[in-house]
């Protein structure tokens, strides 16, 4: 079996005949916007999850582009392997939400992690050079503290700053992704 892609309007119709559509996102994209009626399975966590698939039933993978299912679509083929059917949401919710299908969304959600280090990254960067052209140029160490960060984070996939961010009240839903 391999997969293949489906419209959302394919999707959405094989959803009303019990298909069972997987969202492969992290936890948080999920939590901030879904399509109606799918489940958050996402693929770091998906190997460990294979009996949550419906066996000998329909699975539709979907991202928020269709990238990620495409990217992966011989790890999904292989984990759905059980199923009687499995497709990929041409598109990913992009393309269901640019069709009018049901969404739901959390209008309160926190922005995505990466964002966040981005902004924050970004604002100390910006006031380590400010400070550091007005007050003093010790202040310029604070920019370069952020570079080092950001390329060291960069080199070996690990973010302290995500992590520290993580750790917020507002993002509690990121520590389960």
């Amino acid at each position: 079996m391999s997969l293949t892609s489906l419209t959302p309007k394919e999707a959405a119709e094989k959803m009303k005949h019990k298909a069972v559509l997987i969202d492969i996102r992290h936890t948080d994209e999920y939590l901030r916007k879904h399509i109606t009626g799918a489940i958050s399975l996402p693929l770091n966590t998906l190997a460990k999850n294979t009996a949550q698939l419906p066996q000998n039933g329909v699975v539709i993978f979907g991202c928020l582009s269709g990238m990620r299912t495409q990217q992966n679509a011989n790890l999904l083929e292989n984990y759905s392997k059980n199923c009687q059917e499995a497709y990929i949401l041409q598109g990913g919710l992009m393309a269901w939400e640019k069709a009018g299908l049901p969404m739901e969304a959390q209008p309160n959600a926190p922005l995505d992690l990466m964002r966040q280090v981005q902004l924050i990254a970004g604002g100390l960067v910006l006031l380590g050079v400010t400070l550091g052209i007005t007050i003093s140029p010790w202040f310029l160490g604070i920019s370069g503290f952020v570079g080092m960060g950001l390329m060291l984070a960069g080199l070996t996939g690990f973010c302290g700053l995500a992590k520290v961010l993580m750790l917020m009240p507002w993002n509690a839903t990121n520590k389960t992704s």
